[in-house]
């Protein structure tokens, strides 16, 4: 028995904020907070904020724009964040409403029935509580069968699920299995911090995971996959249900420079994060291909993790020994920004219609933890 990945679904919020938007409400932020604190800035108490611009942002990262559940309120020079209601206990979610919309794409492109799903994972960032899952809501909202449950490996999240849904086929538990990929990634983003408010967007991603003996005739054989973490601080988010428990420290009030709400939230240390990221992810893919006798020039396509182009750049040439061309390590981020786990899934969803049998492709992912997840897939049909 093998499992091989059936189809994906993806689903994208209607609004996006280019990066003169964001740059345009970011400085606004600047001058009023400056004006606000002048007698601290010209004591020496508080150094002044400083401009963003979009000519920065293309270049830091390679993002143009971000798709965005909630617009007006991050664009709000006195708000600066995703404002999303509050729903009653018998509403949906959020993020499985968002969650089911993706893997009903899934299933449509597979031909398949919800109560043909043996279970489902979600996988993902940031969830938006404990429990119940809200894998089990997804189950539930969608009507399949047998179980679900949540996981979470930051941005490796759906490759780690993939390969776990992997198992639970070869282990009997399920025959179908979707990973559903659900990112509100700007609701745990400083949209006040000039380094990091342009990095993320919002969406929806899934894949359907199957034995390979009921999958469609077209469809994608799993042919290796390896999972690596390493602890780091570089990348962190701190909120969480502990912060109530801290009372000078709650987490719901502060500014910037003190503790508070926006001490929660992501920080990184870019230049760090790519300086060990990027060979570990590397190291992690040319030792898969060897131990798989496989030959990374046989890759048509990588499928990386969106998150930085510079870093997607020195990835595939130091995998592939050259420079590579756009379209075997094709990009997203320029229109999604990176949108956490569901980065690698967009890229493989709308770039992989071109692939005959037997192509070779990697979806690739790496992210906070550290954390990262290599699948090997070749196209069958």
């Amino acid at each position: 028995m093998k499992a091989v990945i059936s189809s994906t679904g993806l689903w994208t919020p209607k609004d996006s904020i280019s990066n003169e938007e964001l740059v345009e409400s970011f400085n606004a932020y600047v001058d009023k907070w400056n004006s606000e604190n002048v007698a601290e800035i010209e004591s020496g108490e508080k150094l002044p904020l400083t401009y963003s611009n979009a000519e920065f942002i293309e270049k830091a990262s390679g993002v143009k724009s971000r798709y965005v559940i909630s617009k007006e309120p991050i664009l709000d020079p006195n708000i600066m964040a995703p404002r999303i209601p509050a729903r009653a206990d018998a509403e949906p979610s959020i993020l499985a409403e968002i969650a089911a919309y993706a893997a009903r794409q899934a299933l449509e492109r597979a031909n398949r029935k919800p109560e043909d799903v043996g279970a489902v994972i979600v996988a993902c960032s940031n969830l938006q509580r404990g429990y119940p899952a809200v894998a089990v809501e997804v189950q539930s909202l969608l009507g399949t069968s047998g179980f679900a449950f949540d996981m979470n490996v930051a941005c490796s999240s759906a490759t780690f699920g993939i390969e776990t849904a992997r198992g639970l086929i070869i282990g009997g538990q399920a025959k179908s299995v979707l990973v559903v990929n659900p990112e509100i990634c700007t609701a745990h983003l400083n949209f006040k911090d000039r380094d990091a408010h342009f990095i993320f967007g919002d969406v929806a991603t899934a894949i359907l995971v199957e034995s390979d003996d009921i999958a469609p005739s077209e469809h994608w054989e799993i042919v290796a996959s390896k999972l690596v973490t390493e602890f780091s601080n570089n990348i962190r988010n701190n909120f969480g249900f502990l912060n109530h428990c801290a009372p000078e420290d709650n987490g719901m009030t502060g500014d910037r420079g003190k503790k508070g709400l926006t001490d929660k939230l992501f920080v990184q240390n870019g230049r760090s994060v790519f300086k060990e990221v990027v060979p570990m992810v590397a190291k992690m893919i040319t030792a898969e291909c060897e131990a798989n006798n496989l030959d990374p020039h046989e890759l048509k396509r990588m499928w990386l993790h969106q998150a930085n182009l510079n870093m997607n750049v020195l990835i595939a040439k130091k995998v592939l020994g050259k420079d590579v061309d756009i379209e075997q390590a094709p990009v997203v981020l320029d229109e999604y920004a990176n949108t956490s786990s569901a980065g690698s899934i967009i890229a493989f969803h709308k770039h992989s219609e071109d692939f005959k049998s037997g192509d070779m492709g990697l979806i690739c992912s790496f992210g906070a933890g550290y954390s990262a997840g290599a699948v090997f897939i070749k196209k069958v049909a």
